[in-house]
């Protein structure tokens, strides 16, 4: 893991094409803007791993709910 200091208004770049700006500090949180093609997903993690997770329960097979839907 990298990790960098920047203060406001200061910016890193991520490959040629991904630009990330710090815009505010305030308050123990921290504003961003990301400048990146629209072909490149972007998501915050929590909503990752909450899109991830439906994904799998939406996988888990219910035997009881299928003999449900015979009857």
């Amino acid at each position: 893991m990298l990790v960098i200091s920047r203060k406001k208004g200061e910016s890193l770049l991520i490959g040629e094409d991904v630009e990330i700006t710090i815009v505010k500090v305030e308050n123990g949180t921290v504003k961003i803007s990301i400048n990146a093609p629209k072909e490149i997903s972007i998501l915050r993690t929590e909503l990752y791993k909450e899109v991830k997770d439906e994904n799998q329960n939406a996988m888990t097979f219910d035997a009881a709910a299928l003999k449900k839907l015979k009857k």
